[in-house]
């Protein structure tokens, strides 16, 4: 498919009450309302295409940013796209893009780069990163990850609205790594107490750190200690 042909189809696929929602979430105006249901179906029509990915990020359109997302090579992305998209992210397609920059080769770089930047969307991506990072990259030491707990700790209410919630993100995600960062990160959970983010008109809450996380290890043990079937 070229791009003016997923254009044509993600137009034909867009709703107004999904338009309402996502705009809601801080989404552009250039957007068809797509859901991600169809998004993903599209995903598995194309599978992989760095070449249309890029193009489609340049129209500018925010569903067919988040799809280009889903079907860019992460081995192929350079810094500078990477910092061009990051750019590019809002509401809608700041929730995607940072998952598809954590799986590239520099996602530690980024995630250094931004975590501290002052676009509230670029410092997002960057604390979204290291929570994936503390999922998926075994090969860090604790102490890479004690260094931004103490971050979390010291600045976390001073930090912008979204930048807030991509910071207790990440805290949750560093404290179900392994036992020692478990109580670290409760330690810093029960230092910084709620954390306040305003997120409009929509449902979206920011959870109690704390109980998150021993809500997710819970979950696990259950998981662990169930009977296959």
């Amino acid at each position: 498919m070229t791009s003016p042909e997923v254009l044509q189809k993600l137009e034909s696929l867009g709703t107004e009450q999904n338009c309402k929602i996502y705009r809601r979430h801080g989404a552009g105006e250039n957007l068809f309302g797509v859901s991600f249901a169809n998004l993903k179906a599209l995903k598995k029509q194309i599978k992989t295409d760095h070449a249309l990915a890029l193009a489609l990020w340049k129209s500018g359109n925010d569903d067919a940013r988040n799809l280009a997302i889903m079907i860019a090579d992460p081995a192929c992305l350079t810094d500078g796209v990477l910092e061009s998209w990051v750019k590019g992210s809002n509401g809608c397609v700041g929730s995607t893009f940072p998952g598809l920059a954590a799986r590239t080769p520099l996602a530690r770089k980024k995630m250094e780069d931004w975590i501290d930047a002052p676009a509230e969307w670029t410092s997002c991506a960057g604390w979204t990163i290291l929570a994936h990072l503390a999922m998926s990259d075994a090969e860090l030491p604790d102490s890479f990850f004690t260094d931004y707990l103490r971050v979390i700790e010291k600045e976390i209410h001073q930090r912008p609205n979204r930048v807030r919630d991509a910071m207790s993100s990440a805290l949750v995600a560093i404290g179900v790594r392994n036992p020692a960062l478990t109580e670290a990160a409760l330690k810093v959970a029960k230092n910084i107490g709620k954390v306040e983010v305003d997120h409009g008109e929509t449902s979206c809450k920011t959870p109690d750190a704390a109980r998150y996380i021993q809500k997710t290890l819970e979950h696990r043990r259950r998981k662990k200690e169930s009977p296959a079937p």
